[in-house]
């Protein structure tokens, strides 16, 4: 199942009207992430980027907190592989979302929506990761990745729409109030 379906059914719900929400396919091939995702942070300069991905073993909407450099040597759907099994040549080994994952997945199960929100620090080393840590470093940590259920592994596309509605929700408003901070603390000094 293509991510596509639970993320057409956030896009159906939307963010409220103060989010110009854009969604799109990233093929699962690491050339074309190489360039559409720098391509895209330079064409909408957002605020945040939020992917989304299908794990097959993932029974949880999964909140990830990091994108790894190293340690790409799956095949991508164009059966390519860099050769340097690296996102970034010379980029750190790790980069953290300026999210905080564990707040997000505490308010999210603790609204009540019915669906099982968790957090993990491994992307899987594959396109997810891959596109993942290509965003942290691109936007200095300004992005996040959910990884999904297969539909109805156990919930459906609704379901899943909703939970990424409400993550999606509170990464913003985390967000916001860490921004209000920096700018309140920049009138201090």
């Amino acid at each position: 199942m293509p991510a596509g379906l639970p993320v057409q059914e956030l896009k159906k719900l939307g963010l409220g009207s103060e989010v110009d929400l854009h969604v799109l396919e990233v093929p699962v091939e690491y050339q074309t992430v190489q360039s559409l995702v720098p391509s895209l942070w330079k064409q909408y300069r957002p605020l945040l980027v939020v992917h989304v991905g299908v794990s097959g073993m993932a029974t949880t909407v999964t909140l990830e907190k990091c994108g790894r450099n190293h340690g790409y040597r799956g095949l991508d759907n164009s059966s390519f592989c860099p050769d340097s099994q690296c996102c970034i040549v010379g980029g750190p080994d790790c980069i953290y979302s300026v999210i905080d994952m564990e707040s997000v997945c505490k308010r999210v199960t603790s609204s009540g929506l019915g669906v099982a929100v968790s957090v993990s620090k491994d992307a899987g080393r594959y396109l997810c990761d891959f596109t993942y840590y290509t965003s942290l470093y691109l936007s200095r940590g300004r992005s996040a990745f959910i990884h999904v259920p297969p539909l109805g592994k156990p919930y459906s596309r609704e379901d899943l729409g909703r939970a990424l509605q409400a993550v999606v929700r509170e990464m913003l408003e985390l967000l916001d109030q860490a921004e209000e901070k920096i700018h309140c603390q920049q009138h201090i000094h």
